[in-house]
């Protein structure tokens, strides 16, 4: 008669990516995101848009805002990991990094600004509430520079 003993194991990983230099990516990269949202897009987005998602009352301090932006940022970062963590050649390489971080920061634009964004947004009933599709150059080059920086980063802390 054949025993068969099972042991649990605690280790939480993303295979072979690394969830921390997701997340260190993924604030750099809001940072910069950030800096562009304040600086370039004339929407007040950190103030009333982002925190208006969850509920908040607009318009929120922009502290709130740049809290739940950053928030999203690490968030998506480990999510770069992951993907990184299925194909493990392109996390170390930093100018495939680059590529790859640049087409995650379009393809989160695409998903969540463009789409899922403004239908939440009128969920929510947000006074806020862009067109569907939400469509801004800006926004997009927002989320490629959020990419380009979270896959070098990424790339330099993996590596």
């Amino acid at each position: 008669m054949a025993t068969e003993t099972a042991t649990a194991t605690t280790d939480v990983s993303t295979g072979t990516g690394s969830w921390k230099a997701g997340v260190v990516g993924g604030l750099t990269g809001s940072v910069v995101f950030g800096l562009v949202m304040t600086y370039a897009i004339p929407n007040p987005l950190l103030a009333i848009v982002i925190p208006s998602m969850y509920g908040l009352a607009p318009p929120a301090a922009p502290f709130v805002g740049w809290v739940i932006h950053m928030s999203h940022g690490a968030v998506l970062g480990v999510g770069f990991a992951a993907l990184v963590g299925l194909r493990p050649s392109i996390g170390g390489n930093a100018a495939k990094s680059l590529g790859v971080g640049a087409a995650y920061g379009i393809a989160v634009w695409i998903a969540l600004a463009v789409i899922v964004m403004p239908i939440w947004l009128s969920a929510v009933g947000s006074p806020a509430n862009p067109p569907l599709p939400n469509v801004s150059a800006l926004s997009a080059l927002g989320h490629l520079a959020y990419g380009v920086v979270l896959g070098g980063t990424y790339a330099g802390l993996s590596g």
